[in-house]
């Protein structure tokens, strides 16, 4: 008999991670060397990890790295990218774990406003900002970014869910001799790996009424006179 292969887990096969649990990381992105400094020194006091950007661009690659932090303070006029494009580039990479962008600006217009919420922007800080204000639009911040990276995992599994469901449903092949299946990689497999390799079902074994049938007439023929 042909030995059975282990089962690898990959990309395709493997537990969606769980929802990244929402930290004290956040950037500030502030071209003003003041603003910047009080920024970083009033967060730090309320226990942030500050990760700083003195232009736009600089903001937009720290939001696309692998390692981006959840929440994100964004001056409306930097150089290089303004804050509300940063927040147009960020919404575009829906792949991305969400960032809560919270916009800081002197502008108050209703336009203006608009304009930047229809930009990505989730809320916003005018200048002069009130320290008070400030930590319950961030607090809020961080809530809505749990919840939104937790209904991000959650339509992961579901997709994950789906997508194994569909596999087994679709035809398989299988050894007419020892039953084991064949993987997309040409691998073979026993039913109850490759199984629990999709979907985490595991088994529990009994004997079925015609097979308990069949074991009881053997044991009687083998136990007939002359036998």
């Amino acid at each position: 008999m042909h030995p059975v292969s282990e089962i690898t887990l990959t990309a395709e096969n493997s537990p969606a991670r769980p929802a990244a649990v929402i930290g004290n990381e956040i950037l500030v992105a502030e071209d003003h060397p003041a603003t910047l400094h009080l920024l970083e020194r009033q967060l730090e006091s309320w226990g942030f990890q500050v990760q700083s950007a003195s232009d736009g661009e600089d903001a937009l690659q720290i939001l696309e790295s692998d390692d981006a932090p959840s929440l994100a303070i964004i001056d409306w006029n930097m150089p290089k990218m303004s804050g509300i494009d940063v927040c147009s580039r960020v919404r575009e990479r829906i792949d991305r774990p969400y960032t809560y962008l919270l916009l800081l600006t002197a502008r108050s217009k209703a336009e203006e406003i608009l304009a930047g919420l229809d930009a990505g922007a989730d809320d916003f800080v005018t200048k002069p900002y009130d320290c008070d204000e400030l930590r319950s639009r961030i607090r809020v911040g961080k809530r809505v970014a749990g919840l939104e990276r937790a209904l991000q995992a959650k339509v992961a599994n579901l997709e994950k869910t789906l997508s194994d469901v569909k596999t087994l449903q679709r035809l398989l092949p299988i050894c007419m001799y020892c039953k084991c299946i064949r993987d997309d990689q040409s691998y073979w497999h026993e039913v109850e790996q490759y199984v629990h390799a999709k979907v985490g079902t595991d088994f529990s074994y009994g004997v079925c009424p015609p097979c308990l049938e069949k074991i009881n007439d053997d044991f009687k023929t083998s136990e007939s006179p002359g036998i």
